[in-house]
């Protein structure tokens, strides 16, 4: 499977995830735009939930308490969701997977990250949500887990703000 590799450096340590641009080309690259352009510099994961996922990208987040972190989406707009037959990627632990808004072609530069496998929420499941998986997570699962572990409050937010520092790709 070809790929690229991307840093993500948080406040908490850093993430080295493969991304799947052969099989994934549009989400893949849809997030190696916006890190490539600094989108991601400087904000905040804003839901985290443990036994699930924690989840990144609102461009609200730049302030992590802002009550509209989680609402926002990419300068670039929206992205065709992916589904290739040749791709059954599940959402496993440790795989990126696109956020979307529950309707079709709505992903955009939101990402979670399993910390489990939840695979009700692959696009080739019987259930509603289809979110397609365009990497997985290759250094750095003790930082997974320890933003996984970061207590939030009543509405998933950390309340210790974790941050993303920077995100650098190598292709």
């Amino acid at each position: 499977m070809a790929s690229a590799t991307a840093v993500l450096e948080t406040s908490l340590g850093n993430l080295t995830v493969e991304l799947f641009t052969d099989v994934m080309p549009t989400t893949a690259g849809n997030f190696i735009d916006l890190a490539k352009s600094g989108f991601y510099d400087g904000l905040h994961f804003h839901r985290v939930i443990q036994g699930f996922m924690i989840q990144f990208g609102c461009p609200h987040s730049r302030d992590p308490n802002s009550p509209m972190a989680g609402t926002g989406d990419s300068p670039n707009g929206t992205i065709q969701d992916e589904h290739p037959e040749n791709a059954k990627l599940s959402n496993e632990a440790g795989t990126l997977s696109m956020a979307n808004t529950g309707r079709p072609n709505s992903g955009s530069c939101q990402f979670f990250i399993n910390t489990t496998h939840n695979d009700y929420l692959d696009w080739f499941s019987p259930g509603a949500s289809k979110h397609p998986v365009f990497g997985k997570v290759i250094d750095g699962l003790d930082v997974l887990g320890a933003i996984e572990k970061t207590p939030t409050d009543a509405g998933d937010r950390p309340l210790e703000p974790v941050k993303m520092i920077r995100v650098t790709v190598s292709e």
